[in-house]
Protein backbone atom coordinates (compact mmCIF):
# COMPACT_ATOMS: atom_id res chain seq x y z
CA UNK A 1 0.00 0.00 0.00
CA UNK A 2 2.74 2.13 0.99
CA UNK A 3 5.01 2.00 -2.38
CA UNK A 4 1.05 2.19 -4.23
CA UNK A 5 0.42 5.50 -2.97
CA UNK A 6 4.11 6.79 -3.21
CA UNK A 7 4.09 5.61 -6.66
CA UNK A 8 0.84 7.55 -7.17
CA UNK A 9 2.24 10.37 -5.48
CA UNK A 10 5.42 10.46 -7.81
CA UNK A 11 3.26 9.80 -11.00
CA UNK A 12 0.95 12.82 -9.93
CA UNK A 13 4.20 14.99 -9.00
CA UNK A 14 5.61 13.97 -12.49
CA UNK A 15 2.80 14.88 -14.55
CA UNK A 16 2.23 18.19 -12.89
CA UNK A 17 5.88 18.96 -13.72
CA UNK A 18 5.20 17.87 -17.15
CA UNK A 19 2.18 19.82 -17.37
CA UNK A 20 4.41 23.04 -15.63
CA UNK A 21 7.06 22.90 -18.06
CA UNK A 22 4.53 22.47 -21.28
CA UNK A 23 3.04 25.96 -19.97
CA UNK A 24 6.09 27.67 -19.23
CA UNK A 25 7.09 26.46 -23.00
CA UNK A 26 3.81 28.26 -24.67
CA UNK A 27 3.89 30.96 -22.17
CA UNK A 28 7.73 31.93 -23.33
CA UNK A 29 7.52 30.80 -27.10
CA UNK A 30 3.88 31.99 -27.76
CA UNK A 31 5.03 32.98 -31.23
CA UNK A 32 5.05 29.20 -32.06
CA UNK A 33 1.11 29.05 -32.52
CA UNK A 34 2.17 30.20 -36.05
CA UNK A 35 2.97 26.21 -36.59
CA UNK A 36 -0.43 25.42 -36.79
CA UNK A 37 -0.21 26.10 -40.03
CA UNK A 38 0.38 22.78 -40.84
CA UNK A 39 -3.23 21.98 -39.75
CA UNK A 40 -4.61 23.66 -42.74
CA UNK A 41 -1.61 23.00 -45.09
CA UNK A 42 -1.40 19.22 -45.16
CA UNK A 43 -4.90 17.85 -45.48
CA UNK A 44 -5.03 20.80 -48.80
CA UNK A 45 -1.87 19.07 -50.16
CA UNK A 46 -3.13 15.79 -49.38
CA UNK A 47 -6.59 16.38 -50.75
CA UNK A 48 -5.46 17.64 -53.85
CA UNK A 49 -2.84 14.52 -54.38
CA UNK A 50 -5.78 12.62 -54.04
CA UNK A 51 -8.07 14.71 -56.50
CA UNK A 52 -5.95 15.45 -59.05
CA UNK A 53 -4.86 12.66 -60.52
CA UNK A 54 -5.83 13.01 -64.49
CA UNK A 55 -7.18 15.46 -66.64
CA UNK A 56 -4.21 17.88 -65.97
CA UNK A 57 -2.36 20.39 -67.50
CA UNK A 58 1.50 18.76 -68.38
CA UNK A 59 4.11 21.23 -67.36
CA UNK A 60 7.12 20.88 -69.51
CA UNK A 61 9.79 23.23 -71.66
CA UNK A 62 12.12 22.01 -74.52
CA UNK A 63 14.54 22.03 -71.46
CA UNK A 64 13.31 19.86 -69.48
CA UNK A 65 14.72 16.99 -72.33
CA UNK A 66 18.14 18.45 -72.24
CA UNK A 67 18.35 17.63 -68.37
CA UNK A 68 19.50 14.22 -67.71
CA UNK A 69 18.11 12.08 -64.62
CA UNK A 70 20.19 11.88 -61.58
CA UNK A 71 19.57 9.78 -58.58
CA UNK A 72 22.01 10.87 -56.54
CA UNK A 73 20.32 14.64 -56.18
CA UNK A 74 17.75 12.72 -53.54
CA UNK A 75 20.41 13.33 -51.29
CA UNK A 76 20.03 17.24 -51.56
CA UNK A 77 16.12 16.45 -52.25
CA UNK A 78 15.66 15.15 -48.91
CA UNK A 79 17.56 17.15 -46.92
CA UNK A 80 15.36 19.94 -47.63
CA UNK A 81 13.01 18.89 -45.07
CA UNK A 82 15.76 19.05 -42.46
CA UNK A 83 17.03 22.38 -43.95
CA UNK A 84 13.70 24.07 -43.56
CA UNK A 85 12.20 22.45 -40.59
CA UNK A 86 15.81 23.00 -38.49
CA UNK A 87 15.77 26.69 -39.77
CA UNK A 88 12.58 27.74 -38.26
CA UNK A 89 12.92 25.74 -34.95
CA UNK A 90 16.22 27.85 -34.91
CA UNK A 91 14.60 31.34 -35.49
CA UNK A 92 11.77 30.08 -33.18
CA UNK A 93 14.59 29.91 -29.73
CA UNK A 94 16.66 32.04 -31.02
CA UNK A 95 14.89 35.75 -32.76
CA UNK A 96 10.99 36.34 -33.11
CA UNK A 97 11.35 38.51 -35.17
CA UNK A 98 13.11 36.49 -37.85
CA UNK A 99 10.95 33.47 -37.11
CA UNK A 100 7.79 35.52 -37.74
CA UNK A 101 9.28 36.58 -41.31
CA UNK A 102 10.24 33.35 -42.51
CA UNK A 103 6.81 32.05 -41.54
CA UNK A 104 5.14 34.58 -43.15
CA UNK A 105 7.47 34.27 -46.31
CA UNK A 106 6.86 30.27 -46.36
CA UNK A 107 3.35 30.24 -45.80
CA UNK A 108 2.60 32.45 -47.94
CA UNK A 109 3.99 31.01 -50.62
CA UNK A 110 2.84 27.66 -49.87
CA UNK A 111 -0.54 28.96 -49.71
CA UNK A 112 -0.30 30.70 -52.99
CA UNK A 113 0.86 26.88 -54.37
CA UNK A 114 -1.95 25.17 -53.07
CA UNK A 115 -4.67 27.97 -54.48
CA UNK A 116 -2.68 27.30 -58.10
CA UNK A 117 -3.15 24.22 -58.11
CA UNK A 118 -6.76 23.96 -56.94
CA UNK A 119 -7.73 26.36 -59.82
CA UNK A 120 -5.08 24.95 -62.27
CA UNK A 121 -4.61 21.30 -62.09
CA UNK A 122 -0.99 20.24 -63.20
CA UNK A 123 1.95 17.88 -63.06
CA UNK A 124 4.54 16.58 -65.18
CA UNK A 125 4.69 13.14 -67.24
CA UNK A 126 8.36 12.68 -67.84
CA UNK A 127 9.67 10.40 -65.26
CA UNK A 128 11.63 7.27 -65.88
CA UNK A 129 11.56 3.76 -65.21
CA UNK A 130 13.59 3.20 -61.80
CA UNK A 131 15.52 0.37 -60.73
CA UNK A 132 15.29 -0.07 -57.17
CA UNK A 133 17.89 -2.42 -56.76
CA UNK A 134 20.56 -0.64 -58.85
CA UNK A 135 22.01 0.99 -55.64
CA UNK A 136 20.19 2.99 -52.56
CA UNK A 137 19.56 6.27 -54.40
CA UNK A 138 17.75 4.46 -57.05
CA UNK A 139 15.57 2.60 -54.29
CA UNK A 140 14.97 5.82 -52.42
CA UNK A 141 13.91 7.64 -55.45
CA UNK A 142 11.61 4.58 -56.47
CA UNK A 143 10.23 5.19 -52.84
CA UNK A 144 10.11 9.13 -53.10
CA UNK A 145 7.57 8.44 -57.20
CA UNK A 146 5.75 5.57 -54.96
CA UNK A 147 4.40 8.49 -51.81
CA UNK A 148 4.97 11.46 -53.92
CA UNK A 149 2.38 11.72 -57.10
CA UNK A 150 3.46 13.96 -60.66
CA UNK A 151 1.06 16.25 -59.67
CA UNK A 152 0.47 19.93 -57.96
CA UNK A 153 4.04 20.65 -59.26
CA UNK A 154 3.43 24.52 -60.02
CA UNK A 155 4.76 26.04 -58.78
CA UNK A 156 7.57 24.08 -57.15
CA UNK A 157 7.33 24.22 -53.01
CA UNK A 158 10.64 22.47 -52.79
CA UNK A 159 12.01 25.54 -54.69
CA UNK A 160 10.33 28.51 -53.06
CA UNK A 161 10.75 27.08 -49.67
CA UNK A 162 14.33 26.59 -50.12
CA UNK A 163 14.87 30.13 -51.54
CA UNK A 164 12.89 31.24 -48.71
CA UNK A 165 15.20 29.70 -46.15
CA UNK A 166 17.94 30.97 -47.70
CA UNK A 167 16.80 34.24 -47.72
CA UNK A 168 15.93 33.84 -44.06
CA UNK A 169 19.67 32.63 -43.26
CA UNK A 170 21.29 35.56 -44.93
CA UNK A 171 18.76 38.25 -43.83
CA UNK A 172 19.31 36.86 -39.99
CA UNK A 173 21.18 39.39 -37.61
CA UNK A 174 21.98 36.63 -35.42
CA UNK A 175 23.80 34.61 -38.28
CA UNK A 176 25.90 37.21 -40.12
CA UNK A 177 28.86 36.15 -37.73
CA UNK A 178 28.68 33.13 -39.11
CA UNK A 179 29.74 33.23 -43.15
CA UNK A 180 30.44 29.31 -42.78
CA UNK A 181 26.29 28.74 -42.46
CA UNK A 182 25.32 31.57 -44.89
CA UNK A 183 27.70 29.39 -47.44
CA UNK A 184 26.59 26.24 -47.15
CA UNK A 185 23.07 27.58 -46.68
CA UNK A 186 23.49 29.27 -50.27
CA UNK A 187 25.20 25.48 -51.92
CA UNK A 188 22.39 24.02 -50.52
CA UNK A 189 19.75 26.30 -51.53
CA UNK A 190 21.15 25.37 -55.04
CA UNK A 191 21.69 21.70 -55.01
CA UNK A 192 17.82 21.59 -53.52
CA UNK A 193 16.22 23.38 -56.51
CA UNK A 194 18.78 21.38 -58.82
CA UNK A 195 17.32 18.26 -57.43
CA UNK A 196 13.90 18.84 -58.50
CA UNK A 197 14.79 19.25 -62.24
CA UNK A 198 17.34 16.23 -61.99
CA UNK A 199 15.38 13.50 -60.58
CA UNK A 200 12.39 14.68 -62.60
CA UNK A 201 10.16 15.78 -60.00
CA UNK A 202 9.80 19.21 -61.34
CA UNK A 203 9.73 20.59 -64.57
CA UNK A 204 11.86 23.97 -65.43
CA UNK A 205 9.04 26.35 -65.26
CA UNK A 206 7.61 24.63 -61.99
CA UNK A 207 11.48 25.99 -60.48
CA UNK A 208 11.06 29.91 -62.61
CA UNK A 209 7.97 29.76 -61.49
CA UNK A 210 8.98 29.69 -57.81
CA UNK A 211 11.49 31.87 -58.12
CA UNK A 212 9.47 34.56 -59.80
CA UNK A 213 6.69 33.87 -56.32
CA UNK A 214 9.69 34.40 -54.02
CA UNK A 215 10.78 37.45 -55.65
CA UNK A 216 7.29 38.59 -54.98
CA UNK A 217 6.70 37.89 -51.57
CA UNK A 218 10.36 38.72 -50.18
CA UNK A 219 9.25 42.70 -51.54
CA UNK A 220 6.24 42.04 -49.12
CA UNK A 221 8.10 40.35 -45.67
CA UNK A 222 11.47 42.03 -46.40
CA UNK A 223 11.28 44.86 -48.86
CA UNK A 224 13.46 45.71 -51.31
CA UNK A 225 16.44 47.68 -50.22
CA UNK A 226 18.03 48.93 -52.91
CA UNK A 227 21.89 50.62 -52.17
CA UNK A 228 22.18 54.00 -53.47
CA UNK A 229 24.00 52.47 -56.63
CA UNK A 230 21.07 50.51 -57.19
CA UNK A 231 18.87 53.65 -56.71
CA UNK A 232 21.47 55.68 -59.26
CA UNK A 233 21.44 52.78 -62.55
CA UNK A 234 17.47 52.47 -61.78
CA UNK A 235 17.04 56.42 -61.60
CA UNK A 236 19.16 56.50 -64.53
CA UNK A 237 17.65 53.69 -66.96
CA UNK A 238 13.79 55.81 -66.39
CA UNK A 239 15.12 59.28 -67.13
Amino acid sequence: LYLAAYYQVFKCEKEAGIMKNIKTFFTKYKHAWLLCYGFIYLPWFCYLEKTVTRHYHVMHVALDDFIPFNEYFIIPYMMWFLYVAGTIVFFLFRNKEDYYRICTFLFSGMTISLIICTFFHNGTDFRPAIDPGKNIFSGMVAALYQTDTPTNVFPSIHVYNSIGTHIAIMKSESLKKYPWVRAGSAILMVSICLSTVFLKQHSVIDMVGAAIMAYVIYGIVYGYNWSAEDKKVREKALS
